[in-house]
């Protein structure tokens, strides 16, 4: 057509690889393809991603001249991890010599490290002294580790934090001359700590190759594809984003469900939360999106014995290279027998296939239960024959004397028995209480859990229109996260504002609109790290597309959350960007913080809110201090606060001291003028 700017939004699953393309002055859904991953095609994943992308071109008349933005994500990452597909690693650890060297070369001498599935991250270890740092003493230790199979190489120095240049030294020799892929560990984090810095640093040389071969192939292939625009490579964290910004989603449970792999994270006041990632039990400095990746999706295969279907995932039908039975044509399951197998050497040999009289086999999966259970509708992205999956059930159901709807039930029951501790954990960490638990699902096998999970623990979810490609949504309209962290023992607001100011230049560098950036200071006094997070976004457009809604409008969202009717509710707080209501509940004041778009961006159980000067703000929160505080036992629960300037909610959550959160506050105002109306909000913490 060549009259349409178009962003493009590619995503690489497990199972399935989805383009999607958004109409960048609307925002409109306006194409979308989903292809087989190719995983065993002589050019890898690349393969199906211009497939993909060339299909969304071509089938809704979209040229290449109209693309101006394409961006490309994955969970190959996570898969890998999940599925143990990592390189080995061999760890230089580097650090002082004589009696000195006995805990730097004991904290950076690592075990391999364990995924939680049965597989593990090889480690092999060398250290040297800082005597012996030189060419050749480096050119023989990487020889060496090469030698005893490491395919990668971390540099971590017990300095490294402060001095980068011995990790530097061997980053130049190991991969510039010797052509070793290297991770400096103080590029990955600059935080204390020096063996959760190494291991951090060894799991990203882990899955250092894998990454390389899928993006580097993936950009050739758009650029095949007739686009010349730059390619962007994301963050496999789209289905969150995603549900952020195109589903305006300001508060649940993100729950993403592919075929390989569930994800689920927690939006809560309209951010997504940010915690250090976990691996294999492992706490790591790899800052992300607080998700938690389950190896059980729509596509895990089942595990059976005599007693019953014992357990679904990790592996899933991909990794074998086995259909769904559920994706199957009926006319294909003739004769269908049981047979147990090892999808992958060293897996448990009890995983389900079915053979078929033709020699086929094929396998059971989540999808197939949640069809036979008629949980999944025509409409859903995860849909086939229900017939097909019974026929191919069967067998099971005989060789457990039991019928194939009981099948289904305990094959989801497995599922759901891994992910319902999982949701549970992230709303007592976040303060979700049970009555606002809602799941929001994404992802192209949503429907195959969701409801079952939903149902189980008597919580709200909704399934959302193109959830099947909410990841890739997510990747075209590019929401970029960044986060500095670090140690600064009593922080001033010349360090406040320096890290902010890092922050923003860090989201810029990664293609940010300047503009768009907004960044959260966090202060933990107990530990002395200051943590600015910055969210913004590659957003190009100069209009607000969305509608301002009415007071009553916004009254009836603020009721419907609240569970109550919008007589309840009282009107507390209006400046010209929101709207500020509570009401009277069992001897508390829960209240909502709606934006005038109509987005709940605060849920709390118990506040306070004040109208008022933005010159007040500090005598106003001073009182709230000790007003609001609930004593315990053994603690002093102090309030947080909120203030509603201009058109951004500012949360003072998780610090310590009047004095810290003054600071932050007064750095944030120092530029509000003081005649301003604001809102100030303390909450009671419960917790």
């Amino acid at each position: 057509m060549g009259n349409r700017l178009v962003r493009m939004g590619i995503d690489v699953g497990g199972t399935h690889t989805k383009a999607v393309a958004i109409d960048n002055a609307t925002y409109e859904t306006i194409g979308k393809s989903s292809v087989k991953t190719t995983h065993d095609d002589r050019y890898g994943v690349a393969a199906g991603v211009v497939k993909a992308f060339q299909n969304c071109l071509r089938e809704n008349d979209i040229a290449p001249e109209d693309v101006i933005f394409v961006a490309h994500s994955t969970t190959q990452a996570t898969n890998a991890l999940i599925e143990g597909d990592v390189a080995c690693v061999g760890v230089l650890g580097m650090g002082p010599g004589g009696m000195e060297s006995f805990l730097a070369k004991h904290q950076t001498r690592l075990k391999d490290i364990d995924l939680g599935s049965g597989r593990s991250i090889r480690i092999k270890n060398r250290y040297l002294s800082d005597s012996e740092e030189d060419e050749d003493t480096v050119r023989k230790a990487v020889k060496e580790l090469k030698a005893e199979g490491a395919q990668v190489l971390v540099a971590s120095d017990a300095y490294g934090v402060d001095d980068i240049a011995g990790e530097q030294f061997v980053f130049e020799i190991a991969h510039d001359e010797m052509g070793m892929e290297t991770t400096v560990a103080s590029d990955i984090t600059k935080l204390y700590g020096l063996t959760r810095r190494t291991r951090t640093a060894a799991i990203n040389a882990s899955i250092l190759t894998k990454m390389l071969n899928t993006a580097n192939p993936t950009e050739e292939s758009v650029r095949k594809a007739g686009v010349e625009v730059p390619l962007m490579i994301m963050r496999g964290d789209g289905g969150v984003m995603g549900s952020l910004m195109y589903l305006r989603a300001s508060n649940g449970v993100c729950f993403e469900v592919g075929g390989t792999t569930t994800n689920i994270g927690v939006i809560k006041n309209g951010r997504p939360a940010i915690d250090y990632s976990v691996v294999g039990g492992h706490r790591t400095y790899i800052s992300s999106l607080d998700v938690r990746v389950l190896g059980v999706a729509g596509g895990s295969m089942i595990r059976v014995n005599k007693s019953g279907v014992h357990d679904v995932g990790p592996r899933s039908a991909h990794i074998a290279g086995l259909d769904y039975a559920v994706f199957t044509d009926e006319e294909e399951i003739v004769e269908p027998r049981l047979e147990f197998f090892s999808p992958k050497e060293g897996d448990p040999e009890d995983y389900v296939a079915i053979r078929l009289k033709s020699g086929k086999r094929i396998t059971i999966t989540n999808s197939c239960a949640a069809n036979v259970l008629g949980l999944v509708t025509p409409k859903d992205f995860s849909y086939g024959s229900v017939n097909s999956a019974r026929k191919a059930m069967q067998p099971i159901a005989d060789y457990l004397n039991t019928t194939v709807e009981d099948v289904a039930s305990q094959i989801l029951t497995r599922a759901y028995e891994k992910i319902e501790p999982i949701i549970m954990e992230l709303a007592d960490k976040y303060r979700l209480e049970h009555d606002q638990i809602s799941l929001v699902g994404v992802g192209g096998g949503a429907t195959s859990l969701i409801g079952f999970c939903a149902n189980k623990m008597n919580i709200k979810y909704s399934v959302p229109e193109n959830a099947e490609v909410i990841s890739s949504i997510g990747v075209a309209l590019a929401m970029v996260r960044d986060v500095v962290e670090r140690v600064v023992p009593n922080p001033t607001p010349d360090d406040i504002r320096s890290i902010k100011r890092e922050a923003v230049d860090k989201a810029v560098e990664s293609g940010a609109a300047p503009g768009s950036v907004e960044v959260h200071i966090e202060i933990d006094p107990q530990t002395s790290k200051l943590t600015a997070i910055a969210l913004g976004s590659t957003e190009v457009k100069t209009t607000d597309l969305l509608k301002e809604c009415s007071e009553e409008e916004a009254r009836n969202l603020a009721a419907e959350d609240l569970r109550s009717g919008p007589e309840e509710l009282n009107l507390v707080g209006q400046t010209p960007n929101f709207y500020v209501y509570n009401m009277e509940s069992r001897g508390r004041k829960p209240l909502r913080i709606l934006d005038k778009k109509g987005f709940i961006k605060v849920q709390r159980t118990d506040g306070e809110v004040v109208l008022a000067k933005a010159s007040s703000y500090r005598s106003i929160v001073s009182r709230m201090w000790e007003e609001m505080a609930i004593f315990k036992a053994d603690a002093i629960l102090r309030p947080d606060y909120y203030l509603c300037v201009g058109a951004r909610v500012m949360d003072f959550n998780g610090t310590g001291e009047l004095e810290q959160i003054l600071m932050l506050m007064d750095v944030e105002m120092q530029m509000v003028d003081p005649s301003e109306d604001i809102v100030i909000v303390g909450a009671k913490n419960q917790l």
